[in-house]
């Protein structure tokens, strides 16, 4: 006699759950990335756009909590609960990029960067704790809790997030002034503690003799690698004067587009933005290519690459 009781579909065992998961949400981080807003007809609505990106992020922390409190401890859920938890979680990371996927072009590509951002570090966080989770060790409770922690961390940064390009122009100037203001602090000490002996004068006095008969010369360092040469400190007072021309043009244009950017004229500071993102890294390169040892024609390309963008403004 046929049995009138429906087929109980197969569950996965909890762990393996876990980890299906997790590959799913790391495969939706490059879609993310690449992605493009939605096309649609709608005016866009501000307010519900904010209001729904923040519910989505509360949402997900409160998710994160709970997966970590459940899984971190026995007995596990059942494959039944677990898929349910499961579900829950892909549910709303699909919402929260579904949310970024409905912010226009129109509204700037500055403005769009931090909300992808902030959307990635969310998606990657929560497949990280994910898979810490499915991959016990000895200290896999505190792993737990910091996984946990860096998703609400990520959740919490969403309200941040500036309302408008031009507010988004401003905090993404006043990141490249910071970054190139460390490079130019960094390159000032470098240059104040330099000493072509330094770390060799003790050796230099202590073995004068046997640098006397291997090298013919007195207390002079044998590794040339370490230390600036006569010909690159010659280059060090003009690299160091652009990257400080640099610093200034960053501080200079943040505050014109503070005084006088418009929130309506979104093509010009996104093309702005664009410009100054790339003195930052152009900065750092110029930077590390003076150290020692010094190529002289790295330099030279990247003092030529710096001083282009600097002189666009």
């Amino acid at each position: 006699m046929a049995s009138s009781a429906a087929a109980v579909p197969f569950l996965a065992p909890p762990l393996e759950q876990l980890r299906h998961l997790a590959a799913e949400l790391r495969s939706l981080l490059p879609q993310v990335r690449v992605g493009e807003a939605q096309e649609t007809t709608e005016e866009f609505n501000r307010e519900m756009f904010w209001r729904r990106l923040n519910e989505a992020a509360v949402n997900l922390s409160e998710e994160a909590k709970i997966l970590t409190i459940l899984f971190s401890r026995l007995p596990l859920p059942s494959p039944r609960e677990t898929q349910r938890i499961c579900e829950q979680i892909h549910v709303a990371i699909k919402e929260i990029i579904a949310v970024y996927y409905s912010l226009p072009k129109d509204q700037g590509s500055t403005l769009r960067k931090l909300v992808r951002s902030a959307t990635l570090d969310i998606v990657d966080g929560m497949a990280q704790l994910l898979q810490v989770l499915v991959s016990p060790s000895p200290s896999t409770e505190n792993s737990d809790l910091i996984s946990c922690n860096s998703v609400s961390i990520a959740c919490q940064q969403v309200p941040k997030i500036p309302k408008d390009n031009k507010a988004a122009a401003l905090l993404t100037l006043t990141e490249s002034v910071g970054f190139v203001k460390d490079a130019h602090e960094e390159m000032e000490q470098a240059v104040e503690e330099c000493d072509p002996y330094c770390g060799l004068l003790n050796d230099s006095e202590d073995n004068s003799d046997s640098h006397n008969d291997e090298d013919g010369g007195v207390g002079l360092p044998s590794n040339q690698d370490s230390y600036w040469s006569k010909e690159d400190q010659e280059l060090i007072a003009p690299c160091l004067a652009l990257v400080k021309a640099s610093r200034a043009s960053l501080r200079k244009i943040r505050i014109l587009v503070a005084e006088n950017g418009k929130k309506d004229q979104v093509a010009q500071l996104d093309d702005i933005v664009d410009i100054c993102n790339d003195i930052s890294p152009s900065v750092d390169n110029l930077v590390l290519s003076i150290y020692p040892p010094v190529c002289h024609l790295t330099v030279r390309i990247n003092v030529s690459i710096s001083f282009e963008l600097v002189e666009f403004f």
